[in-house]
């Protein structure tokens, strides 16, 4: 026989219901000889309350009288049934008068396991509530991993789609917490190199993380794994559990599981009281969620370091300074998207040239290391052309062919701004980029809205529009990151960012910083704002 058929043939509690005294005790000595625990009552009241008061002890089975005086032994059985506390109980009935072939029917049909007639004999009695402990025990069995196999699928679905490492560490922890139905602790290392201890008190409790000791990781992995790949797991004694983790809460005997998907990876370790996971079954569920666990995380640790990458390639695309103008300041901001957005193709660009400052800021459709790649490819061409002396909308025709030479289906959003030397008229030439905002020296403020086709389309593309521009003038350049929010109009944006815009400070650093906490927090594209500011330098008041 098997550990698991003996733990399911195994002694449990039972609830005997008989009026008749005798009987009753007759039935107790013999379950009590077998080794049974005995619950006893004189009719189905009494016995229904004994359930009703029970907490985690309830019986495991019910030996039912059908003859009972308050109510028949059929319609405890029904009650018993019908309380998803107490549905799964087996029911044997018992009786020395209702013993034909109808009776027996009814008692089944309205929900007994078994029907014995009395006079009993001993054997097939307790052969009879053995069988029904067996079966009961094997459905809850069942039952039981049915709701941790869906825990599992829940886990897993929450580890995988985690968006930072921070969410990613709360479903491990929280997941292998919900499917052993108590506390779990994990520790693992974030992309960025941290050791964390993440412990959660129960299915429902939040899980909380604390900085480990670096070492930490290894000691577990040395347990288990070793320097190896895959999933172990290994029972750790309390006293080795506190050595290597004073302050979790975790009492008594772990089950410990360690994964890694490569060699030379840190590993993610996942403990749970050994209490909580004693069957191979609880013990395979656990392992497969770590890792599952491991395989997301370093996937995460993946991305992350290639979004470094990106970005770092992404920032050699970009002016490194500023160009030095009489008579204008200049000021700009970049931001790239959040860590778990890709990267985009935003840029801004700032060149004197033969006709003047030259201002820039476009944005290449699309978000992608393609993206950044054509944002760069752009950028080099277009200071060629603009320090070949060609007017802006020149500039964009040819850049325009360019791109629909090389990058056949992409498109491009660019703006141009040519400063006239002294700083008196802005020639803007736009290739459907959102456009730049006026800001007067009297307070008033405006889009200088005329533009073009966008970069790609092989459309011609309209001579600058010139405006003039007052000494104490300021000009604002961005892209759609710093003001498109999901779900709402873009010009109702724009207006409240031309309103913001107006009523900010009037020195120009103070300006970009204002907007960019007015407008750039928790955005999922790149921003870019490039500001400038004509004649004498404002007051910073």
């Amino acid at each position: 026989m098997t550990k698991i058929a003996q733990r399911d043939s195994a002694p449990g509690t039972v609830l005997v219901i008989d009026d008749d005294e005798t009987n009753r005790y007759i039935l107790t000595s013999w379950l009590v000889r077998a080794g049974h625990t005995v619950l006893g009552a004189a009719d189905g009241a009494e016995g229904l309350a004994l359930l009703e008061r029970a907490d985690h002890s309830l019986p495991e089975a019910a030996v039912i009288d059908v003859q009972l005086p308050d109510m028949t032994g059929f319609e405890v059985c029904e009650r018993i049934k019908a309380d998803p506390r107490t549905a799964h109980l087996p029911v044997v009935h018992v009786s020395a008068v209702a013993v034909n072939t109808e009776d027996h029917t009814e008692g089944l049909s309205r929900g007994a396991d078994a029907y014995l007639d009395q006079p009993i004999d001993p054997n097939e009695f307790l052969a009879t509530v053995t069988a029904a402990l067996r079966y009961a025990r094997a459905r809850l069995r069942a039952e039981r991993l049915t709701l941790r196999l869906a825990a599992l699928n829940r886990a897993t679905l929450d580890v995988y789609r985690a968006v930072g490492f921070p969410s990613f560490s709360a479903a491990a922890t929280g997941g292998a917490a919900s499917l052993m139905s108590g506390p779990a602790t994990a520790v693992l290392l974030s992309p960025q190199g941290l050791p964390v201890h993440s412990h959660a008190a129960g299915p429902d409790a939040p899980p909380v993380s604390r900085p480990a000791r670096p070492e930490l990781l290894d000691q577990l992995a040395s347990s288990a794994l070793g320097s190896g790949t895959g999933a172990e797991v290994v029972v750790l004694p309390a006293d080795r559990w506190k050595a290597l983790l004073p302050l979790d809460p975790i009492e008594g005997d772990v089950v410990l599981v360690v994964a890694r998907t490569k060699r030379n990876r840190p590993p993610v370790c996942v403990a749970v009281p050994a209490a909580a996971a004693r069957t191979t079954d609880e013990r395979e569920l656990l392992q497969q969620l770590v890792n599952a666990s491991a395989l997301a995380l370093e996937a995460l640790r993946t991305y992350n370091e290639e979004h470094a990458l990106a970005l770092a390639l992404q920032r050699t695309f970009l002016p490194d300074r500023l160009p030095d103008a009489p008579g204008t300041a200049l000021a700009v901001r970049y931001l790239p998207a959040s860590d778990h957005a890709e990267i985009g193709g935003d840029f801004y660009e700032a060149l004197q040239t033969p006709a003047g400052l030259l201002l820039a800021i476009g944005d290449v459709a699309g978000h992608s290391l393609v993206a950044a790649t054509v944002m760069g490819e752009i950028r080099h061409a277009l200071r060629a052309y603009a320090l070949e002396d060609h007017p802006p909308h020149h500039v964009l025709e040819r850049l325009d062919a360019l791109l629909a030479h090389t990058r056949p289906g992409l498109t491009v959003t660019l703006c141009l701004v040519l400063v006239e030397p002294g700083g008196g008229r802005l020639h803007i030439a736009n290739a459907g980029h959102i456009p730049p905002l006026l800001l007067r020296p009297d307070g008033s403020a405006a889009y200088l809205p005329e533009h073009g086709p966008l970069l790609g389309l092989r459309l011609s593309h309209p001579p600058a529009h010139v405006h003039p521009a007052e000494p104490g003038s300021r000009l604002v350049l961005i892209t759609d990151g710093l003001v498109e929010v999901r779900n709402r109009d873009l010009d109702d944006s724009l207006a409240e960012f031309l309103d913001a815009a107006a009523a900010g400070p009037r020195e120009l650093e103070a300006l970009c910083d204002f907007l960019l906490r007015s407008f750039g927090e928790d955005k999922e594209d790149d921003i870019a704002l490039l500001a400038l500011h004509l004649g004498p330098d404002p007051d910073p008041a």
